[in-house]
C-alpha cells in the first residue's frame, strides 16, 4: 500500500502557500489557487510515485489508443459490441487524463496547487467521463442481452442508427450531468482554507472547503448520482439476469460457455468500475479523504482505465485474433 500521509512539513508548506493562494476581496478573501496534498512528502517516495504513475499512464495512454486503432482496422471487429468498447476505451483516456497529468506534475516539482480555473476543468472533465464510462457500460450490456436473447432481432435492436444514438446520448447525458455538479459546486463561495486532502479536485473534499451552506449542492447531485447509478446498474443487473436465464436453457455445457464467454470481458470490467466507485462514494464525507480511499480513488481513476484494455485484450478471442491477424502471428 502506498504510503499517505499528512506530516508537519505538509502542514507548514501549506501555512506558508495560505497567503499566496488567497485573494483580498472586500471584507472576505476568495480563494484563487487549491492546495493539493497528494500522497506524501518524502522525496524519495515522491519518486516512486512519479515513475510508478508515468508507467501505468503511458500504458493508459498505449492500450486504449491500440485498442481504437484495432477495432477500426479489423472488419471482424465492426459490431456493436466493438462499436462501444471503441467509446470505452476513448472515454478511459480522457478519464485518466483528467486527473494524472496534474498529478504527475505535482509529484515532479513538489508545487501541488492547481489554480481555481484548472481545478474546474478537472472536476468537470472528471465528472464527464466518469458518467460517460457509466452509461457506456450499460449500453455494452444491453448489446449482450440483444445478442443473446433475442439473436433473431439483434441486428434490427442494434442496427447502427440505434447504437450510434447510444453513444451520443451517453455523452449528452454526461455532459448535462458534469453540468449539473459544477454549477452546484463552484456556485458556493471559497474563501479559505483551500487545502485539498486529495490529489485532485473532487466533489467531498471541495464541499468541505465551501464557506456557503453546501446542502443544496450535496442534495442536488445526490439526486443525480443516485438515479444515473440505479439507472444504469438495473439496466445491467436485468440484461445479465436475462442472459443467466438464457444461457441455462442451452442444452450443451459446450454451448454454455460459448455463449458466457461473450460476457466475461464486460464482466470483469463492470465489476471494477462499479465496486470501486460505489466503496468511495458511499463513505461519509468525513472519512472521504483518509488514506485508504485515495489509495482506492487512484485504482478507480488510474489504474482501471489501463486495465479494461488488457481485460479486452487478453480474455477476448475476437480480439486476440484480431491481433494475430494484424501482426501476422
Amino acid at each position: 500500500m502506498l504510503p499517505l500521509q499528512k506530516d508537519s512539513n505538509s502542514t507548514l508548506h501549506s501555512q506558508n502557500m495560505k497567503g499566496k493562494n488567497l485573494m483580498a476581496v472586500g471584507d472576505g478573501t476568495l480563494v484563487t489557487e487549491f492546495i493539493l496534498f497528494g500522497f506524501t512528502d518524502d522525496e524519495n517516495l515522491q519518486a516512486i510515485l512519479f515513475g510508478l504513475f508515468l508507467v501505468i499512464y503511458m500504458i493508459t495512454l498505449m492500450g486504449n489508443l491500440g485498442i481504437i486503432m484495432l477495432i477500426r482496422a479489423s472488419p471482424q471487429l465492426h459490431t456493436p459490441m466493438y462499436y462501444f468498447l471503441s467509446h470505452l476505451s476513448l472515454s478511459d483516456m480522457c478519464f485518466s487524463s483528467s486527473v494524472t497529468p496534474k498529478m504527475l506534475d505535482n509529484l515532479l516539482q513538489g508545487k501541488r496547487t492547481i489554480s481555481f480555473g484548472g481545478c474546474v476543468v478537472q472536476f468537470a472533465v472528471t465528472i464527464t467521463f466518469g458518467t460517460n464510462d457509466c452509461f457506456l457500460l450499460a449500453a455494452m450490456a444491453f448489446d449482450r442481452y440483444s445478442a443473446i436473447c433475442r439473436p433473431l432481432l439483434y441486428p434490427l435492436i442494434m442496427s447502427n442508427k440505434v447504437r450510434f444514438q447510444l453513444v451520443v446520448a451517453s455523452y449528452v447525458g454526461s455532459c448535462v450531468n458534469a453540468m449539473i455538479f459544477e454549477s452546484s459546486v463552484f456556485s458556493l463561495s471559497f474563501c479559505g482554507p483551500n487545502e485539498i486532502n486529495h490529489f485532485s479536485c473532487d466533489f467531498p473534499p471541495l464541499l468541505e472547503l465551501a464557506c456557503s451552506d453546501p446542502r443544496v449542492a450535496q442534495i442536488v447531485n445526490s439526486i443525480t448520482s443516485i438515479l444515473i447509478s440505479l439507472i444504469t446498474i438495473l439496466i445491467i443487473a436485468i440484461s445479465y439476469l436475462c442472459i443467466l436465464s438464457a444461457i441455462l436453457t442451452i442444452p450443451s455445457t459446450e454451448g454454455r460457455h460459448k455463449a458466457f464467454s461473450t460476457c466475461t470481458s464486460h464482466l470483469t470490467a463492470v465489476t471494477l468500475f462499479y465496486g470501486t466507485a460505489m466503496f468511495i462514494y458511499t463513505q461519509p464525507n468525513s472519512r472521504y479523504s483518509m488514506g485508504p480511499n485515495k489509495v482506492l480513488s487512484v485504482f478507480y481513476m488510474v489504474v482501471i482505465p489501463m486495465l479494461n484494455p488488457l481485460i479486452y485484450s487478453l480474455r477476448n478471442k475476437d480480439v486476440k485474433e484480431a491481433l494475430r491477424r494484424t501482426f501476422g502471428s
